[in-house]
């Protein structure tokens, strides 16, 4: 009998995590059409593709509001017609009043970290949590930077999206096997205890939005596409923009591209092509980074490149952990050529950082937005 080694068949194009079934990438590449050039309307096609939902942010009120040293903060809460209210903060600067600023959706990471969302970049009324805290240290250089942006002369809006903070899934809702696991540490906290069961129950919420005729990332646009016309309506309001780092960029990314009224468009430490990620790096990221469908559309820098000719800023981080240099490089060169007819509205950063949003990212990305939303001019700064 011949042995199974026999079987075997030589791949020079062995990939990280696949192994010796790297063979299966060559052919489905071959079989499915993967990664086409992008085609005509193709923001309306990766529309359908994610399955992105029409959701409208209704019944909005007003929770609490707070000052805080120079700024002024109000919670608010609204509907988008299932599971329970989303909560937002809305930051401004104290002395504004009423003026009309610039707006900024700022969205929040995703980092393994499920019980908080807005928090993680935004000060309420009252002290972090020790785990908000720490993991403000970790990627954010300690900063809450929404309210920094805030300080710079715009209404910021931080809202919580499906499966975070507000919209988090309550344990008793997961499947036992996922809610409590026999590996999990007894001595976590129990933040850190939901947030081992949310990673797990990411994978049941994905095949749920799959079932149902979207994606995980389909859901997540349409609650911030609503959280986004809901900043636009509010008069103390005027040209929008949105920022997020990592999962909060591909959140800005999918928000660039499926509404034309945003002004500007920030993506922090999350753009890189499909192609490269294949070779060991998938296993690191959300599910909502991977919509069913869409690499038989596009690869991901060409969805991003959907906002075109409005001015999008990717800031890509050398020492990135979880995404490749060839894939980030990649995506610069093909985005670069969408813009290649409006060059000045496309800026690609490459910096000496690691997967993170810290100080001095922060500053280049604060003064790109002040540029292209006007903050400062009749607003305090």
């Amino acid at each position: 009998m011949p042995s199974d080694a026999s079987h075997d068949h030589a791949d020079p194009r062995r990939l990280r995590h696949l192994g010796k079934f790297s063979g299966l990438a060559d052919i489905a590449a071959a079989q499915r059409g993967l990664f086409p050039p992008p085609g005509p309307r193709l923001s309306e096609r990766a529309r359908d593709v994610l399955g992105v939902l029409d959701l409208t942010a209704s019944s909005v009120r007003t929770e609490r509001t707070w000052t805080a040293g120079d700024l002024s903060g109000e919670e608010v809460s609204w509907d988008v017609g299932f599971g329970p209210r989303t909560r937002a903060y809305v930051l401004r600067p104290r002395e504004a009043g009423g003026a009309a600023l610039p707006g900024v959706v700022a969205l929040h990471c995703h980092a393994g970290m499920k019980w908080a969302g807005k928090e993680k970049i935004a000060d309420g009324p009252g002290a972090p949590t020790p785990e908000v805290a720490r993991l403000r240290a970790a990627i954010y250089d300690g900063r809450a930077w929404a309210g920094e942006l805030a300080r710079r002369g715009f209404t910021v809006l931080v809202p919580d999206v499906l499966g975070w903070g507000s919209r988090r899934i309550p344990l008793a809702d997961m499947p036992e096997n996922v809610a409590g696991a026999p590996g999990d540490d007894p001595g976590l906290g129990e933040a850190d205890r939901y947030d081992a069961a949310a990673g797990r129950y990411e994978n049941v919420l994905a095949k749920y939005c799959t079932v149902l005729g979207t994606s995980y990332a389909g859901v997540v646009a349409g609650e911030d596409l609503a959280a986004t016309a809901y900043l636009r309506s509010r008069p103390d309001v005027g040209p929008v923009g949105c920022a997020g780092l990592s999962g909060g960029g591909l959140r800005a990314a999918l928000l660039g591209a499926f509404d034309p009224g945003l002004r500007a468009i920030a993506v922090v430490a999350m753009i890189s092509s499909y192609r490269d990620l294949l070779d060991g790096y998938v296993a690191r990221h959300t599910w909502m980074l991977y919509p069913p469908g869409l690499s038989r559309l596009c690869d991901l820098p060409d969805l991003v490149a959907c906002a075109f000719p409005r001015p999008l800023l990717v800031w890509y981080a050398e020492h990135d952990e979880i995404l490749p240099p060839s894939g980030m490089r990649r995506a610069h060169t093909m985005i670069a050529a969408r813009y290649r007819s409006s060059p000045r509205e496309y800026t690609g950063v490459f910096a000496e950082a690691g997967h993170a949003f810290g100080l001095g990212a922060q500053e280049r990305v604060f003064g790109w937005l002040s540029s292209h939303l006007d903050a400062g001019g009749d607003g305090p700064r």
